[in-house]
Parts: C-alpha cells; structure tokens; sequence
C-alpha cells in the first residue's frame, strides 16, 4: 500500500479511520497508564483516612477545655486525699483526730514499712498501717466509718474485733490493717 492508496482510503472512510485512530490512542493510554491505578487507589485511601481521622479530631475537641479543667480538677482532688509516706507527723495526726472525733482510744498504731508494689508501675504507693483502738461497738463502727470515708483514700485489709475474757463488761478492741494510699 502506497501513500497514495492510504491517502484515497482516508478520504473514502474518514469517520472509520478516525475512530480506529482513537482506539489505538486509547489502547495505548490504557497501557501505559494502567499502572498507576493502584497506586492511585491507595493513596486516595490513605488521604481518606486522614480526612476521617481530623474529622474526628475535630469532633472530639470540641468540648477539650471543658473536659482539661475536669481532669485538672479530679487531679487536685485526689491530691488533696494523697499522704506522703515520709510525714510520719501529719499521718499520726489523722489517726488522733480520728480518735478524738469518735471517742475511741488508740492502743496501739503503727506505720510499717513501705513494700515494694510488684507488677506494674504506678504513681501512688499503698502506705501500710497497723492501727489499735479501743471502744464501744458503736464507736468502733464510727471509727471504720469516718477511716473509709475520710480524708484519705484508705482499704482495710484485716480486720479483728474482740473484747478481752476477763473483762466482759470492758470495751472493745478494733484491730486494723489497713493502708492509705500515697506517694513515697
């Protein structure tokens, strides 16, 4: 086939072999492009994700402030209910205020040494206590109330209530172990 005769099928079939012209330039395009569909396809997936993400973010943030000055205000809180293991004073002073409110006489009361907490880290220490006091029942019942429900965060661990044998007319005895928790 000469120039000539392409030249005379041209002008016989221009609508066919313009569009057999397209084909061939959307066949090749399709080639050659078709590799970057996937990686097209997840970087698209990727900036959706990021899109969800910050809207969510922005979503949540909404009420941030008000939600940072509750935690700022949880966190003074049980700050103020914390005890510090080293101020044996101020500790002692708690149980003698307590003592003096509920009309019980301590016996005996002791801080044990710290032990070490296994597992894993935390900020607060359990500070341990062995506390004794003496007293009607009702005191005692007043003592272990305002002891859980003080100041302090405080678990009784064991506890023995009993009066002496010889005394059955006599008070009470409350023996606690206990622990408030703490920083070391």
């Amino acid at each position: 086939m000469s120039g000539d005769d392409l030249k005379v099928l041209v002008k016989k079939h221009p609508i066919g072999v313009g569009c057999g012209l397209l084909s061939l330039a959307l066949v090749a395009g399709i080639y050659f492009r078709g590799g970057e569909i996937p990686e097209a396809e997840a970087d698209l997936a990727q900036r959706s994700a990021d899109a969800e993400r910050f809207a969510t973010n922005i979503k949540n943030s909404a009420q941030l402030k008000e939600q940072l000055e509750a935690l700022v205000a949880a966190n003074k809180e049980i700050d103020a209910r914390i005890i510090r293991a080293g101020q044996l004073g101020i500790n002692n002073q708690y149980f003698f205020k307590l003592e003096s409110e509920t009309g019980t006489k301590l016996v005996d009361f002791r801080q044990a040494p710290l032990q070490p907490v296994k597992g894993a880290k935390t900020v607060f220490t359990p500070v341990p206590f062995n506390v004794s006091v003496q007293g009607t029942l009702p005191q005692l019942f007043e003592f272990l109330h305002r002891l859980e429900s003080g100041a302090h965060y405080c678990r009784v661990i064991g506890a023995t209530c009993g009066i002496a044998p010889a005394n059955r007319g006599g008070p009470m005895t409350l023996a606690l172990n206990l622990e408030l928790i703490g920083l070391p």
